[in-house]
């Protein structure tokens, strides 16, 4: 075979060449320089620019929620200790003075979605919200033995500069918003029933705890209130979102262990000394878990 026919030259094991190494190497390099003034290389620039700045702020926002969990769960934490402290109201202060606190964070993270969608990154923030809403309506639950609607929670988390501007300095493009700015996060439906669901959780340790310390009215009082929660949550059932449906496993827990120290309090309540009736829960507690374990 001849070396035309086989692009090879004859004596030699290399391969055939390309075409374009047939062209000088500094016009090769010419061709594949890109303008960057062009209409394209500009318009994705600005495509980066945007990227970026959004990618940033959900970082932000992930970190702002962050915060807004540790605080609550801290807030929730100080309440858990009202069943056992002997001033009710020193304790309801200290956790007003931490849910500020919580607030001043989330108004951050209403000035980071100024002018933005929120749906857009309301998966960094929910996991804070959700937070939020459990330790809020568990000082609510304290203080009145009531569930707090959405809509009060909302009321809470406007705010304006003449409250807020002092303490925190966000910067703002409008200098009219700087003296007169209002900002307000709303707490989505969503958000709130799944915050309502793990306060079941919390409301069910109360109980135990109440009933070690010899308090026998909070149990039943819970007992009550989880049913109402429960029947609220079972209309909703699986047509609501998947993580509602998820929720209501853990609230029918929840609800069997308070119902299961209520029926100890009635029937054998005489019988157990009050000092003793926190280890005899503690046991019931873990044999039915053991039994939905098994199950």
């Amino acid at each position: 075979m001849s070396s035309k026919e086989g692009g090879v030259p004859s004596g030699s094991g290399g391969f055939r060449k390309r075409k374009h190494d047939n062209f000088p190497h500094n016009q090769r390099r010419e061709g594949k320089d890109v303008n960057s003034s062009s209409p394209v290389m500009l318009a994705f620039k600005s495509f980066q620019q945007e990227l970026d700045a959004r990618h940033d702020k959900y970082e932000r926002l992930v970190k702002l929620s962050r915060d807004i969990t540790v605080e609550s769960k801290r807030t929730i934490f100080l309440l858990h200790r009202i069943t056992s402290a002997p001033d009710m109201e020193e304790i309801l202060t200290e956790s007003e003075i931490k849910l500020d606190g919580v607030r001043q964070k989330i108004l951050q993270v209403a000035q980071e979605l100024s002018g933005e969608d929120m749906h857009q990154f309301h998966r960094a923030i929910t996991t804070g919200l959700q937070e939020y809403v459990e330790a809020v309506s568990f000082q609510h639950f304290i203080k009145t033995r009531s569930l707090i609607s959405m809509d009060e929670i909302n009321k809470q988390l406007i705010f304006t500069t003449e409250e807020y501007g002092k303490e925190n300095k966000t910067p703002s493009s409008d200098a009219q918003d700087k003296q007169f700015g209002t900002w307000r996060l709303k707490i989505t439906p969503v958000d709130y029933l799944l915050g309502v669901a793990d306060l079941t959780g919390e409301l069910m340790r109360m109980c135990i705890n109440s009933v070690g310390n010899g308090d026998i009215d909070t149990p039943f009082e819970v007992s009550q209130f989880l049913r109402q929660v429960y029947d609220g949550f079972s209309f909703i059932g699986n047509t609501g979102p998947y993580e509602v449906s998820k929720k209501l496993y853990t609230l029918k827990q929840s609800l069997a262990k308070v119902e299961n120290a209520c029926y100890a309090l009635k029937v054998r309540g005489s019988e157990i000394p009050k000092h003793m009736l926190a280890d005899v829960f503690s046991v019931k507690t873990e044999m039915i878990d053991q039994e939905e374990g098994i199950s």
